[in-house]
């Protein structure tokens, strides 16, 4: 998790989005990554400079390793010495700034939002009901050249803020410069605002955000969690850090994969000497966060709830001792939540599943990888892996031969390999395989847009698979002859074919329907 929702990570999966789904990922700055991408930005920037004279954007530097604040700075200009600077030591991400956000007592702020991942496959996402504003401490001006050094009125991190002369403490969760997300709605709210559009938006950008990044931690998921070990077995709670735009607009700034869970402050009681004091606003949203966390990842939980319901039922015969301790074991489990608050965390996926899952289109393309990586831990698919998935899913033709697939292959995982960082082992990973699948889509149904030509390439491959296991299925039961599978193939490929990942069943195992419903999807 700590890999994926690094800057440079999370702005890659979301272009992927981006590139699909244009108006649904709207929620996140156009970014660049650096130094790869430093002539594109150059040249994106000058071309719309070109086409409106009068534009005169703000950018936002965040190192890709940074966190608290550490190496930001904002620039006007791509050619910013500081920038050049930036390209020779360390990759980073650079973003159009938000320059009209929603001010506070004149003040900019953005919200820490609390979200707990509870289970990957299926995918489960909770929302904490509240969480953190926390406030910028000098008055908001739109960005010039003479403020653009002014960090503490552009960056909102609490670990900047707190050095400021102007930061407040405060005993209050409505005042000071941390506050709680609920005292912000509930001001907005009596200025007339709908507050139920906001969190309704904020929600929406949550789930598509999760969307993105589970393709990628699928893959890590089924490398690292051992075969056959019953799930969920890890859950984590991230920590969305949003900013509301002037027309109440929310902005993905950024995602923690390890959010601060402190409940207090340091306080300079004299020059040099410290004490910790008990934040009262962290304190209220961070408990809660935790305590619920627990509670809902319980896992004899379930056991006792099951045992509960058995009790409930009447008892033809005499209750036997067996009976009468489970009875008080479930009194005593009652019992020792009956205290506590109704739970925190709001479960939104998959309660909203209906509204988004046509959005899980790389989640799909995932499994496909999955499926032809072959060796159980590994993450990069071989050129025999490729050829077997073009093969299996009959994608090769007059006009895309297997010699043009080994070339797409080569091409297209030799530049990712040259981008990233992780030299581990050889071939093509997930986003190089999502390009190459982008091209074939486009290839094979030119007329469509791209996300409806990668839906249909998706519903083909599906298609093929699930043809190719019911042969395999019949087959199984008349064994193999001269050392060959029964059902034609090599070995090699048979294998690479027949395996499926872990938590994701072979297609023909949900029955005739899925494959009647391919089939009259196809026709």
């Amino acid at each position: 998790m700590t890999e994926m929702v690094r800057k440079i990570t999370l702005s890659r999966a979301v272009r992927i989005m981006q590139n699909l789904f244009p108006e649904e990922y709207n929620f996140y700055p156009r970014s660049w990554i650096l130094p790869d991408e430093f002539q594109l930005f150059v040249a994106q920037v000058q071309m719309v400079k070109d086409g409106d004279p009068s534009w005169k954007p703000t950018f936002i530097v965040k190192p890709d390793g940074g966190c608290q604040g550490d190496g930001i700075y904002l620039i006007k200009d791509p050619n910013d010495i500081r920038l050049a600077g930036t390209l020779q030591s360390r990759p980073a991400v650079v973003q159009e700034y938000i320059c009209k956000p929603l001010l506070i007592d004149k003040l900019k702020f953005d919200i820490r939002l609390y979200v707990l991942l509870k289970s990957l496959d299926p995918l489960e996402i909770y929302i904490a009901k509240d969480g953190l504003s926390r406030f910028c401490t000098e008055p908001y001006q739109e960005p010039s050249p003479k403020n653009l050094h002014h960090i503490f009125m552009h960056l909102t991190n609490y670990s900047l803020n707190i050095h400021s002369g102007n930061f407040v403490h405060s005993d209050s969760t409505s005042t000071g410069s941390k506050r709680t997300f609920s005292s912000i709605l509930c001001r907005l709210s009596s200025k007339g605002v709908d507050i139920k559009k906001v969190w309704s938006d904020i929600i929406s950008l949550v789930i598509k955000t999760v969307i993105a990044l589970t393709p990628e931690l699928k893959v890590f998921y089924q490398s690292d969690i051992p075969a056959g070990r019953p799930g969920p077995t890890c859950f984590q709670i991230l920590g969305f850090d949003i900013l509301l735009m002037k027309n109440l607009k929310p902005v993905l700034l950024e995602v923690n994969a390890n959010p601060s869970m402190r409940i207090e402050h340091e306080q300079e009681l004299s020059p040099g000497v410290f004490e910790n004091v008990p934040s009262l606003v962290d304190e209220e949203v961070k408990v809660a966060v935790i305590r619920d966390t627990l509670r809902l990842m319980d896992p004899l939980k379930k056991k006792r709830e099951k045992q509960s319901q058995q009790l409930e039922k009447p008892l033809a015969t005499k209750e036997d001792p067996s009976d009468s301790e489970l009875a008080s074991a479930a009194d005593v489990n009652t019992n020792a939540e009956a205290h506590l608050p109704s739970i925190c965390l709001k479960q939104v996926f998959p309660k909203y599943a209906k509204q988004f899952n046509y959005l899980r289109l790389v989640d799909r393309m995932a499994n496909l990888f999955i499926r032809f990586l072959g060796i159980k831990g590994t993450m990069k698919l071989g050129p025999t892996g490729f050829r077997t998935f073009i093969r299996n899913c009959k994608l090769s033709s007059s006009s895309l031969s297997m010699a043009a697939v080994d070339i797409l292959y080569i091409d297209i995982t030799r530049r990712w390999n040259s981008m990233t960082l992780d030299q581990r082992d050889s071939g093509m990973c997930l986003q190089a395989f999502v390009e190459a699948f982008f091209y074939l889509a486009q290839k094979k149904f030119k007329m469509l847009p791209l996300h409806e030509q990668v839906a249909s390439l998706i519903d083909l491959c599906e298609y093929h698979l699930s043809l190719l296991d019911e042969k395999r299925l019949v087959c199984g039961h008349g064994g193999t002859s001269g050392g060959r599978p029964a059902c034609g193939g090599t070995p090699q490929e048979a294998a690479l074919s027949a395996q499926p990942a872990e938590g994701n069943p072979l297609p023909c195992v949900d029955s005739a329907h899925k494959l009647s419903h391919s089939r009259h999807a196809l026709s």
